[in-house]
């Protein structure tokens, strides 16, 4: 009866649930979850189980239950959401006086009418040129194809950062304790490849330079480190690198690198010298991300909680020009177009537009979700992924700004993220210690696609191909409704 996703429960559903014409899909009810097993078949015909496996629940005993039958897919599902349900089922099953498993069994030795109709989700079947939008079409498109993965790591100290390697299959995860994991990942099997001790506090920041020779790491105790990624031996150490512990770092190239600090300060480093190359404290609050462009390294930009962007020349070593300041604070930063646009994502879920080299003021803006926006990694010229304080990763069309759909979720707040050497594996972590890979594989095909100028909001909570949830119901109810 709903096509929702098992894991997404809207407000709407308890006040009135839509008919939906199920003909002609397949419509497989778990035993666990319905007494009564039914299946429509594509011909209109209904077969139920024998009377002596189950029994319908009549209206006064159905009344007291939720009126919500979901459909799951075992294979969306998670590991402890199917464990539950077989707790459940075996509880439930015991104080009925029925042998654990009977269910299953009575489906199985019938004659046959089940297991030779295969299992069909809605969207198989659907039609995507039905529709008239071409995101939707390559969306729909997308979902039907398989996708592969790495499986989730879960470690025992929090996640503070991650970093892919740019050449091989290695995830450095930078931990709470001062520790930063090797893993080696791919779609069957992740493995801890080494454990590296760095800092004696809370990793803050880590990243691989370029080339993946080396991997640079700052810690809460204010210290630096560069360390060989293949042997694990420092190649440099700074002890009090900042008077206040490094908030945000980028690479800039095989020796050079910058940082910004808790208290508003910006350094520049080269892996070859002693000290810094220069330093600056241009705001008086937090660093919350620092860019510079790939090409020309002419300006190092920076954005900070007291709602500033900061631009510096770095060539020149002094501040090029700083932005009005904004009633929020400025998260982080992406740039898009081929490096001719930057778009900047708050505390407030707003994001600004700036023409590169004119970064006074935004030349556009737009509102995304409600939620902060804490990351943004840019997965093509025009699309990148956002995450924030909902746990909810989406792809955003940054110029201009639409919401595209739901790419993944975390049940807590997600605060690292980063993007694969090849494009198309995303990974991110959230306060339950959790690193997830999602597939984004499939965004190269939409840069090119023409964009409607009024976004559906459906979008807003659309779970693309990535997402290991599905929301047919949501996404299809209505679709061919003119707005």
């Amino acid at each position: 009866r709903n096509f929702q996703s098992p894991y997404f429960r809207d407000s709407d559903d308890s006040e009135e649930e839509e008919e939906i014409d199920l003909a002609p899909y397949i419509l497989a009810v778990r035993p666990d979850e319905l007494e009564g097993l039914v299946e429509y078949l594509s011909e209109g015909e209904e077969v139920s189980a024998p009377a002596e496996s189950f029994d319908m629940p009549n209206a006064d005993e159905s009344s007291d239950s939720d009126d919500t039958y979901e459909v799951e897919d075992d294979s969306q599902m998670s590991d402890s959401s199917l464990d539950s349900d077989s707790d459940g089922q075996a509880e439930e099953d015991a104080a009925n006086g029925n042998k654990p498993g009977a269910a299953q069994a009575s489906t199985s030795n019938g004659e046959g009418t089940a297991e030779e109709a295969p299992a069909r989700r809605v969207i198989d079947d659907y039609d995507e040129d039905m529709e008239e939008d071409e995101v939707i079409k390559a969306i729909i498109s997308e979902i039907k194809k398989p996708r592969s993965k790495p499986p989730d790591i879960q470690t025992e100290d929090f996640v503070v950062d991650l970093s892919f390697h740019p050449c091989e299959d290695i995830l450095a995860v930078g931990t709470s304790v001062g520790d930063v994991l090797m893993y080696r990942y791919a779609n069957d099997a992740n493995v801890l490849a080494a454990t590296h001790e760095l800092h004696t506090k809370a990793i803050r920041c880590v990243e691989f330079v370029p080339d993946g020779k080396s991997l640079i790491s700052t810690g809460r105790e204010r210290s630096i480190v560069v360390m060989d990624a293949e042997t694990g031996k420092f190649k440099r150490f700074w002890e009090s690198a900042h008077d206040e512990p490094v908030y945000s770092m980028t690479v800039l190239g095989e020796h050079l690198f910058a940082t910004g600090d808790d208290d508003g300060e910006v350094k520049l480093w080269d892996v070859r010298e002693r000290n810094a190359v220069f330093s600056l404290r241009p705001v008086e609050d937090f660093v919350s991300a620092l860019l510079a462009n790939q090409h020309q390294q002419k300006y190092l930009l920076l954005t900070s909680g007291d709602g500033l962007l900061t631009t510096i020349n770095i060539a020149q070593r002094k501040m090029y020009v700083q932005s009005e300041p904004y009633e929020e604070e400025l998260n982080c930063m992406g740039m898009f177009k081929r490096e001719s646009k930057l778009v900047v994502g708050t505390s407030k879920g707003n994001y600004y537009t700036y023409n590169w080299g004119q970064f006074a003021y935004h030349c556009d803006a737009f509102t995304g979700p409600s939620a902060s926006a804490n990351r943004m990694v840019p997965i093509t010229e025009q699309i990148a992924v956002m995450a924030g304080e909902d746990g909810i990763l989406r792809a955003m069309h940054m110029v201009p700004g639409r919401v595209l759909g739901i790419v993944g979720q975390h049940s807590m707040a997600v605060d690292t993220l980063d993007i694969s050497g090849s494009g198309e594996l995303i990974a991110s972590s959230s306060h339950d210690n959790d690193v997830r890979f999602w597939n984004v594989k499939y965004f190269e095909d939409f840069d090119g696609i023409k964009y409607n100028s009024k976004p559906d909001k459906r979008m807003l909570r659309h779970n693309l191909p990535s997402s290991q949830r599905t929301n047919a119901k949501d996404f299809f109810a209505g679709l061919g409704d003119d707005e």
